[in-house]
């Protein structure tokens, strides 16, 4: 059973409603996967078994999640079980280890969490906007990295320009990914070593 000092940290840096059920996760799924490794992935811990995800947990500023890997996204909330406010939100512990004991046999049988026949729908292709094909067009490093990002790099990336809310914050996210881009940083690049 390894665990991870980094995730020590989170659940002790997460706020005092977080902490027991972030505790009781932990445990649990060391419980049920006495072979699992603890990661920080996407900024949040997770388990692992033999190097694949098989859990994961998360605190915001007012609920956790969960995820079991494979399971699907039910609801509007990352994870499985909706937004964690208290332990007691939780379904009861025999579920929990039932549905991490089947993605571990999906890890060990196929190497994946994903249940057998899961297709992932490819998403349909973001529009480039004309100011960002102007900007990239300006900056030839930029649209020479642009171009030899794959497909969903390329769409995180114009996600988070077409999302802004107002001119002045697409025009720095603009300005930012072109810098970025001209580096050949993929847009969540912070997140990359953790």
């Amino acid at each position: 059973m390894g665990r991870d000092p980094r995730v020590d940290d989170y659940i002790a840096r997460a706020a005092d409603f977080a902490r027991p059920i972030l505790e009781h996760l932990r445990e649990l799924a060391h419980r049920t996967l006495p072979d699992a490794e603890e990661a920080i992935k996407w900024g949040m811990p997770h388990f692992l078994v033999k190097g694949k995800n098989v859990a994961g947990m998360a605190a915001f500023k007012a609920h956790c999640t969960f995820a079991i890997h494979g399971d699907g996204r039910q609801g509007e909330a990352m994870g499985q079980f909706g937004r964690i406010a208290a332990v007691s939100d939780l379904p009861d512990d025999g579920e929990l280890s039932a549905r991490l004991l089947a993605a571990r046999g999906r890890v060990l049988a196929r190497g994946t969490a994903l249940k057998a026949g899961a297709v992932r729908e490819p998403k349909p292709p973001i529009p480039m906007p004309d100011d960002f094909a102007v900007a990239l067009a300006d900056a030839p490093a930029a649209q020479a990295a642009f171009d030899r990002f794959s497909p969903s790099h390329r769409r995180e990336y114009l996600e988070w320009i077409t999302e802004a809310r107002t001119p002045a914050t697409r025009g720095k996210r603009m300005a930012q990914a072109i810098e970025w881009i001209g580096e050949g940083k993929k847009r969540n690049w912070k997140y990359e070593k953790c």
